[in-house]
């Protein structure tokens, strides 16, 4: 990954980059590919004002889009419109047909999608050994 992203920072275990470092302009930015990710698909997207995709679905894979930055519309097969400002979420099933829209007339939009297929695994976060809460020391009443 060194080559064609040397922005990502590896580590035993993690990668770390800013979606700047894994593309440039408009379009597809590999966060799977860039950040070495084999359990589900993601991508951070970046649209200019006014842009709208095409329509799609998917055979298997169930989608979540976040909007990062800026604000986006999803329109869905029904016929139905969501405005979505920065910090919005939205699930789409696979074979929901779905089309994205920068509402702006000034501002790019940029929404990360996560897609995958097989279920969630369940909780299974642990401490480490010898640790006795995830916040720390200092951690709030109750946690």
């Amino acid at each position: 990954m060194a080559d064609e992203y040397p922005g990502v920072v590896e580590g035993d275990g993690y990668a770390v980059a800013h979606i700047d470092d894994l593309g440039e302009g408009y379009g597809f930015r590999k966060l799977r590919k860039g950040l070495g990710v084999d359990e589900f698909g993601i991508n951070a997207i970046v649209i200019p004002p006014g842009y709208e995709t095409g329509r799609h679905l998917h055979e298997e894979q169930q989608e979540l889009y976040f909007v990062h930055r800026g604000r986006v519309e999803m329109e869905f097969g029904d016929g139905s419109a969501h405005e979505m400002p920065e910090g919005s979420a939205a699930r789409v099933d696979a074979s929901t047909v779905r089309r994205v829209r920068n509402p702006s007339d000034s501002e790019d939009a940029v929404y990360v999608v996560v897609g995958a297929k097989g279920g969630y695994v369940g909780r299974d976060g642990k401490l480490p050994e010898g640790e006795e809460s995830r916040f720390g020391e200092d951690s709030p009443p109750g946690a």
